[in-house]
C-alpha cells in the first residue's frame, strides 16, 4: 500500500466524474490514519495547481443516515476557494459536470471568528462564530453506487464536491438566541416543489454547534492536519438524508425556528 499512489489516483479523477474501486477493498489495512495522510497529500496537489483551502466540511454528522452508508462516525475534508460559491436571491443555476453521482445536502455553515476548543459548551462555541448561514453542499462519490468504508470517504475529498452558501448573518448579535435555536430548528427539503424530507437540528450530533466541537476534538488529536483558525468556513453536515440530483431539478428548503432564509438552487 503506497499512500502517494493512492493520493495520485484520487487526484487524477478529481472533477472528471470518473469512478474507481474503494481502496479498502484492495488494501484491508487502509484505515483512517492512512486516509487523512492521503487527504494532506491531495490538498498539497490541489494547492500546487492554484486552489486555496478556505475551510472544512464535516460529513456523517447525521446519525439518521449512518446505517444507510455503513459509516458510523463523522469524518472531515477541506473546502476550497474553487468549490465554494454564494447563493443568490434568484435560483442559482449550477452545472453538475465533473461530479460523480452527486447528491444534495442542506446544511448550516459557520464562518469562524476564533478557533473553537474541544471542551467548549454552547455559550463558548457561539462566541467563536463570526457569521451563520444556510446552504447546500453537493457531495459526490468517486466509488460506484456510494459503496465504501469510512477511510475511503476521507481520502476521496471527504466526499466534497461543491458548497453553496446563502446570506450570512452576524452571530455577534443575539448570541444566546442563536445558541438555543441552532439546537432546536427544523427544516423541510423540496424537489421541484414537492417535499422529499424533513430534518431537525438535533440530527447533526445534537446541533451544528456540537458538530463544530466534534471537529475541534478530532483535530486536537491529529498531528498531521492543521487546527481550525479564524476566517475558516465550516459546513456542519446534512440535516436531512442526502438525495441524488439531476439536471432540470430545482431544490429548495424552508427552515423554522431559526432566522435563516431557505435556500434555492437549480441544476442544468
Amino acid at each position: 500500500m503506497d499512500l502517494n499512489d493512492i493520493a495520485n489516483e484520487i487526484f487524477a479523477v478529481l472533477e472528471s466524474s470518473r469512478q474507481i474501486a474503494p481502496f479498502s477493498t484492495i488494501y484491508p489495512d487502509f484505515g483512517l490514519s492512512e486516509a487523512y495522510r492521503v487527504t494532506a497529500a491531495v490538498r498539497a496537489e490541489r494547492e500546487v495547481r492554484g486552489e486555496r483551502p478556505i475551510g472544512r466540511k464535516i460529513g456523517f454528522t447525521n446519525r439518521a443516515i449512518w446505517a444507510e452508508y455503513g459509516v458510523y462516525a463523522p469524518i472531515w475534508g477541506y473546502v476550497y476557494d474553487r468549490t465554494v460559491r454564494d447563493l443568490t436571491s434568484e435560483p442559482l443555476e449550477v452545472s453538475l459536470s465533473g461530479l460523480a453521482e452527486p447528491r444534495i445536502e442542506p446544511e448550516i455553515v459557520f464562518g469562524l471568528a476564533a478557533p473553537p476548543a474541544p471542551d467548549m459548551d454552547e455559550t463558548a462555541l457561539i462566541r467563536c462564530i463570526d457569521w451563520i448561514a444556510h446552504g447546500f453542499e453537493i457531495v459526490q462519490s468517486i466509488f460506484p453506487n456510494w459503496s465504501f468504508r469510512a477511510p475511503d470517504t476521507v481520502a476521496a475529498y471527504g466526499l466534497h464536491g461543491r458548497l453553496f452558501i446563502g446570506p450570512r448573518h452576524s452571530a455577534r448579535m443575539r448570541r444566546d438566541d442563536w445558541a438555543r435555536e441552532l439546537s432546536r430548528f427544523e427544516i423541510d427539503l423540496f424537489r421541484n416543489g414537492a417535499r422529499v424530507d424533513h430534518g431537525v437540528a438535533a440530527n447533526v450530533l445534537d446541533g451544528p454547534l456540537f458538530a463544530l466541537r466534534h471537529l475541534a476534538e478530532t483535530l486536537a488529536q491529529d498531528r498531521l492536519s492543521p487546527p481550525l483558525s479564524a476566517g475558516e468556513i465550516v459546513t456542519t453536515g446534512t440535516l436531512t438524508r442526502a438525495f441524488p440530483v439531476a439536471a432540470g431539478e430545482e431544490w429548495t428548503t424552508k427552515l423554522t425556528g431559526v432566522p435563516l432564509e431557505g435556500a434555492r438552487i437549480r441544476f442544468v
